[in-house]
């Protein structure tokens, strides 16, 4: 028997991707329903992340997953990437901001743009879960205008001496390395290398979030930093660098959060079917069989697009302008889904024994974060017309 799709299939989307990648979706559901599952609802009142699975996650290859397979990654297509990406979401936005921040925003850039013997150093224990890194792009003056960044870095000798502020990093509180943007002294953007342990390199947590809460969000503050100069990405040159890093982890992003929409429906689904008033099942009704087919509708029409922007990145023709479209299109798709999925659940759906709106809180932060919609649309528009909006 064909292997098949773990969730809605409407249209036999499964018949369009290899027995590996549905396979590969298959696997990471397992994990997400066997290891995740059990331990979300402690760690999300609490606000921690789930660190007991991270050498796991390792070991099941979701770190840096379609980097060369010599660096200790599984070696596996974009697709499937990302079909991995929406089962970890369906689980929670933290477990998949966890694993697109270690692959796309570290991993990726150190063998895109960093020296072998980097590569060497990081990819390996990266990729196995024993290291932990972060990506700081973002101040605090400074979110959709990256371009503007106040950090700098300056040659002293043998040294980079970096200052500056960086603001809202995922896992920079526990990060064994942090990949820094910074201006050097022609206003060029660079990349650089930062080791936990490293005099002037503190990384205060940012408490108090009621989104990704089971995620670890902090500062990263640079002060007199002195690195060696090997520590600098030797091909990272010009703000296009970590902009590029941004497309890889937004086209993740574009598959976790139908992980996330999926939760919630199939919840909605269940729910409508258990709970019983005026003597019937309310999914008997016609408002709630009108909300259960608009969110099919919709994740239908988000699978296709998005299966297409994976064959796209997998034939090496994908563009930033397809990944902004996708992001527009499946996190507004996604939120409406867990608010629509929530109000079937009443006031049950306000409780952490159901998922809907603890999908609801995080996709609020997935809306704004690498990239607002209002950017993505600008960015979809000057396609459009030829002419930049947001300038």
């Amino acid at each position: 028997m064909a292997l098949k799709l773990v969730g809605p299939d409407f249209f036999d989307l499964s018949a369009l991707l290899s027995e590996e990648e549905i396979a590969i979706q298959n696997m990471t559901n397992e994990w997400v329903k066997d290891r995740f599952y059990p331990l979300i609802s402690k760690h999300y009142r609490e606000g921690t992340f789930p660190f007991e699975l991270q050498k796991e996650m390792g070991e099941m290859g979701f770190f840096g997953s379609t980097l060369p397979e010599k660096y200790g990654t599984a070696g596996i297509n974009g697709v499937s990437y990302g079909l991995m990406m929406q089962e970890l979401e369906r689980g929670d936005s933290g477990l998949r901001s966890f694993a697109s921040v270690q692959g796309s925003l570290v991993m990726w850039p150190i063998w895109k743009y960093g020296s072998e013997d980097q590569k060497e150093k990081w990819l390996p224990r990266l990729a196995s879960g024993e290291k932990i890194g972060c990506f700081g792009l973002t101040e605090p003056d400074y979110g959709s205008n990256p371009g503007g960044m106040i950090t700098r870095v300056k040659q002293e000798g043998e040294k980079f001496i970096l200052n500056g502020t960086k603001m809202w990093i995922t896992n920079s509180p526990v990060a064994d390395v942090a990949l820094i943007w910074a201006k050097d002294e022609e206003g060029e953007v660079r990349g650089f290398l930062v080791e936990r342990g490293t005099p002037g390199f503190e990384t205060p947590e940012i408490k108090g979030k009621l989104s990704l809460r089971a995620s670890v969000t902090g500062e990263i503050v640079l002060y007199n930093c002195a690195i060696p100069l090997e520590n600098q990405l030797p091909e990272a040159n010009g703000l296009k660098a970590p902009l590029s890093c941004l497309t890889q982890a937004r086209y993740g992003i574009n598959w976790g959060v139908m992980g996330a929409a999926i939760a919630c429906y199939e919840e909605a689904v269940d729910y409508a079917k258990t709970r019983i008033q005026f003597d019937k099942p309310i999914a008997a009704f016609q408002l709630t069989q009108q909300k259960l087919a608009e969110m099919l509708n919709e994740i239908t029409k988000a699978q296709f697009l998005t299966l297409q922007l994976g064959r796209l990145k997998d034939r090496a023709t994908l563009n930033h302008k397809q990944v902004s479209l996708a992001k527009m299109n499946n996190v507004r798709m996604a939120i409406k889904i867990a608010r629509s999925a929530r109000s079937i659940l009443g006031a049950s759906g306000i409780t952490d024994e159901y998922v809907s709106m603890r999908h609801a809180a995080n996709l609020e932060s997935v809306l704004t974060y690498e990239g607002t919609h209002e950017m993505h649309t600008l960015v979809v528009g000057e396609s459009i017309t030829g002419i930049p909006a947001y300038r």
